[in-house]
């Protein structure tokens, strides 16, 4: 966790220093909370990405915590707010290699185009990989001209099957004929990529609909997961698209992708908290490490170090 603890700082750098910093400044030397104050937490978590509701829901907690005592030092401010963000973020979770038990495990990748879905496919395998587990790709995204080439680096680099068909082909037939290559090679895990598509093209979210349809067929619990691909740098406008998604295929759960390039690290929480929707996976860059199983508690140290 040490080593992650590191990552998540770094990811998370943007988001500490351009806006938790300003939080640092406000508290400064303060003996004393008062609504200016409370105020000014309120806009720093606003401008973090933590969403209005999200926002008013930790000062009203923090106002209730301190009323007839409002002689708090700055440490035991920080304190509140790491401890209820942890609360907030936090979620049921079991590792990857503990719950495969019925073979395989089934994940669909959806989103939209340029949101690093294919990379975070390739991180996942590779995760997964190291982990002792055989995986299998299946390029269902038949649409963008180049994903099959993409998907099958990645496969070459993290020592993963693949299963593609030309483009223009079928997206639940390559989905079907992945999951019955896995099923027949007792493959632990296979992840199904699918076309990045915009929730307007409705032709495109059908599809996909169809995809997890002819996955279930195959085999009636799949698929295990359905993970969206969001990102960071979107803040709350990529909150619809997480919405319209799930609607259509039910997401359950959420790779965050890109944090290390924005200051808007307070969407995580925000998420949780509007969607009731986990985020699952956070990426921090291009390499096949760079991708980070999520921590309440690292990911609250990483924003408040």
């Amino acid at each position: 966790m040490a080593e992650n603890l590191g990552k998540w700082k770094f990811g998370l750098q943007r988001t500490r220093q351009k806006v938790f910093g300003k939080l640092a400044n406000i508290l400064a030397g303060k003996r004393s909370v008062d609504e200016a104050l409370l105020d000014k937490i309120e806009e720093v978590l606003i401008e973090a990405d933590f969403g209005v509701d999200t926002t008013l829901k930790l000062i009203e907690a923090f106002k209730e915590v301190v009323r007839g005592n409002m002689s708090w030092s700055e440490e035991t401010v920080y304190f509140f707010l790491k401890k209820r963000i942890v609360e907030m973020v936090s979620f049921e979770k079991e590792q990857m290699n503990q719950y495969v038990i019925e073979k395989p495990h089934v994940i669909v990748v959806v989103g939209v185009n340029g949101t690093g879905k294919t990379t975070t496919i390739g991180k996942l395998a590779y995760r997964f990989s190291k982990d002792g587990l055989k995986v299998l790709l299946a390029c269902a995204d038949t649409f963008r001209a180049g994903a099959g080439e993409q998907l099958s680096v990645w496969a070459d680099r993290v020592s993963a099957d693949i299963v593609q068909q030309k483009r223009g082909g079928d997206a639940a037939s390559v989905a079907f004929d992945a999951l019955d290559a896995a099923q027949s090679r007792r493959t632990d895990v296979l992840i199904v990529d699918t076309a990045g598509r915009f929730h307007t093209k409705m032709n495109l979210m059908e599809e996909l609909k169809k995809i997890c349809r002819v996955l279930k067929r195959k085999m009636e619990t799949a698929p295990h997961e359905v993970l969206f691909v969001l990102d960071a740098t979107t803040g709350q406008n990529g909150m619809n698209q997480v919405k319209l998604f799930h609607e259509a295929v039910g997401v359950t759960g959420i790779v965050l992708t890109k944090l290390d390039g924005t200051a808007k690290g307070g969407m995580v929480i925000s998420i949780h908290q509007k969607l009731g929707i986990p985020v699952k996976w956070v990426g921090i860059g291009e390499g096949r490490e760079d991708l980070l199983e999520f921590n309440a508690e690292s990911f609250v140290e990483g924003l408040f170090e």
